[in-house]
């Protein structure tokens, strides 16, 4: 008979290992500043599914602080700390609220606090400078914003179909393998 405890510990370390992986990625594919945070971040998927929210925000933190150490591009970093590393964890949390709305309102909240939170930090102490940003000129951040938001809605219904997905086909093969 597995040791529950120890089969958790093993598969939430290789959890943490590949999501690192993939941030480290981002020194080699510059382009997935976006894309790389939000592939580590469903991997945590798994983790909620199998030991729970506490176990998943565990991981997130690991890799939170070890992306700061191994990934190159440190705005992938601060994607991955701020909004892609938790989400998927926090979705499970948000998913609670009764009310379709309510649930909404909420997950767009987190996101728009995060999404500030990314461009001040990015500005003021990564040192990009604002001047990129102002791509369409005075409605630059206007656009942005909306379409933020649009594509923000999109990732988590792909991500409410990814769980969907993890747990029919990817689950029982996970839970035969780690007996958790």
């Amino acid at each position: 008979m597995r040791n529950t405890k120890t089969m958790k510990i093993t598969f939430c370390g290789l959890i943490a290992a590949l999501s690192v992986i993939i941030m480290f990625l981002t020194g080699l594919i510059p382009i997935a500043t976006l894309a790389l945070p939000a592939i580590a971040g469903c991997l945590l998927i798994a983790v909620v599914a199998e030991a729970g929210v506490r176990w998943a925000f565990c991981v997130y933190v690991v890799c939170g602080v070890l992306s700061f150490i191994v990934a190159p591009d440190r705005e992938a970093a601060l994607f991955y700390v701020l909004l892609f590393g938790y989400y998927p964890t926090l979705f499970a949390v948000i998913g609670r609220i009764k009310n379709r709305v309510g649930r909404y309102l909420v997950k767009l909240l987190v996101f728009n606090a995060a999404i500030v939170a990314e461009f001040f930090i990015a500005v003021k102490l990564l040192g990009i400078p604002f001047e990129e940003m102002e791509l369409f000129g005075q409605f630059t951040a206007l656009l942005l914003f909306v379409l933020g938001n649009v594509v923000f809605i999109i990732y988590d219904l792909a991500l409410d179909r990814l769980i969907s997905t993890y747990y029919i086909k990817m689950r029982p093969k996970v839970k035969n393998v780690f007996k958790i």
